[in-house]
């Protein structure tokens, strides 16, 4: 069928002779009492006596149609009226503008061509009506055809987008590191293990924070953005072992220059979460107000002319944090005590995070449950210049980051301390033997930065296809 300037003429032997445009369900808005065409599938249908109201996806979100069966050929409303769902076609019909209707739009159905009719013999597995979570999962692969699936994804783009845009239009360089590395940034208990040819044992990545170190002393503000993998053991709501994150690193930084960086960096993304997806918010069920208070008093454009604007994020020292644990235990709200000098569990970051309307960030941990590369605190060195951000309603941590060493002599002793093989770091030391500079950088996982903006209760919907613990199907 041949397509001109995006009109395509519909061959269909019952429809009018006039051409129609065709054009997604995003942007029938924009075609008000015109005459247009669909491409998609057959999300559900209803009927009421001699009126048919199906309603139609096509990935970009759904729309329902009318169908009277007075007003169309006869052809076109038993089709229709025995179609199967998830069958694909393409409609054509005029757009009418409803208040009443979800979308604030119907499709006045005029003609439609199947392309593929499921069989009933076999019908598509996933119907409207309540599922099993273990069958879902089974079944990931339909699953995110449903709306609030598929608005979940289309969120989870825009974050990652807006990731990215925030950094490249303030001039950092993206460098992609290794995903296949020969030693851990925190050691191997936590890594996927696997023979490189001859050359021994090489790691899936747990992160590319060491590669990014080196692209930084080369030009100064970089980031990366790729997948990463992780052999945890857990088993909770928070924790895939494939997930993507973006790392940036920045020479020439200390900790308070990196803690207002990561805060203008999330204002950013839920300003573009809020200011793209409002319908599909609305679609999973989230409360748009909490997100506006995360990006209340901050600036309309972010970060202006390279300067970051701080929105009001709270912050928090690690000491702080742990006397607000210790009360909540006091008044019944946490079963255990925290205990000073360890890190803090799931229960406590939620307890934490749950307490402010906007991310909050903790600083200057225990250096002895830091990793190995973060800069002691000059006024106390027990603790290291490092920060957590914690997201609102309980989701505890989405971003870690920190001051990195820049002493050759002290990260070489941090290494040795942690009981890392010396020689697998020699490149690594060199960044600190040849122009040395003080440098932070943190990093984001983003299906923890979804599940928090979409107030998921799980992380396994944040991603097409999680892999977890249990689960590397589909």
């Amino acid at each position: 069928m041949a397509i001109e300037n995006g009109i395509t003429p519909n061959s269909s032997p019952t429809s009018v002779s006039s051409p129609t445009r065709i054009t997604t369900i995003a942007e029938i808005g924009e075609h008000v009492d015109e005459r247009i065409t669909l491409r998609g599938w057959l999300y559900n249908l209803r009927a009421s006596g001699k009126l048919l109201f199906p309603i139609f996806r096509d990935g970009s979100g759904t729309i329902q149609g009318v169908v009277p069966k007075a007003e169309v050929p006869e052809r076109v409303f038993e089709t229709l009226k025995s179609l199967t769902l998830e069958s694909s076609l393409t409609v054509t019909g005029r757009v009418r503008a409803d208040s009443r209707a979800p979308s604030g739009y119907e499709l006045d159905v005029e003609d439609l061509t199947v392309i593929q009719r499921i069989p009933e013999e076999t019908p598509y597995p996933i119907q409207l009506k309540e599922a099993g979570v273990d069958f879902l999962m089974e079944h990931r692969h339909l699953w995110i055809r449903t709306p609030r699936q598929s608005a979940i994804l289309r969120v989870r783009a825009t974050i990652m987008r807006a990731a990215a845009e925030f950094f490249d239009n303030r001039g950092y360089v993206r460098t992609d590191p290794p995903i296949l590395t020969p030693n851990a940034c925190e050691g191997t208990s936590e890594l996927f293990e696997m023979e490189y040819f001859d050359e021994g044992k090489a790691y899936l990545t747990q992160s590319g924070q060491l590669y990014v170190e080196a692209t930084a002393m080369a030009l100064g503000r970089v980031y990366s953005f790729g997948p990463t993998f992780r052999a945890e053991k857990s088993k909770t709501r928070r924790h895939l072992t494939e997930f993507w994150m973006i790392e940036p690193e920045v020479t020439y930084m200390d900790l308070d220059g990196l803690m207002n960086l990561a805060e203008c960096f999330l204002t950013h993304i839920v300003r573009r979460a809020l200011e793209l997806h409002a319908a599909d918010l609305k679609i999973i069920g989230k409360d748009v107000t909490k997100l506006e208070a995360v990006i209340a008093g901050s600036a309309p454009n972010g970060c202006e002319d390279g300067r970051e604007q701080r929105s009001g994020f709270p912050r928090l020292s690690y000491d702080q944090a742990h006397a607000m644990l210790i009360e909540a235990h006091q008044r019944g709200l946490l079963e255990n005590a925290h205990r000073y000098g360890d890190d803090f569990g799931s229960p406590d970051e939620t307890y934490l995070s749950s307490q402010f309307a906007k991310p909050v960030m903790v600083h200057r941990y225990p250096a002895s449950v830091k990793a190995f590369y973060m800069q002691p605190d000059p006024l106390d060195p027990s603790k290291a210049l490092c920060v957590d951000v914690l997201a609102p309603e309980g989701y505890g941590e989405i971003i870690g980051g920190s001051q990195r060493i820049d002493d050759f002599d002290l990260l070489r002793r941090r290494i040795e301390e942690h009981h890392l093989p010396l020689e697998a770091f020699e490149w690594y030391l060199d960044l600190r033997r040849y122009g040395s500079v003080p440098h932070s950088g943190f990093g984001m996982g983003i299906e923890r930065c979804v599940a928090w903006i979409c107030g998921l209760e799980h992380i396994r919907e944040t991603i097409p296809f999680a892999r977890t613990l249990h689960r590397i199907y589909p």
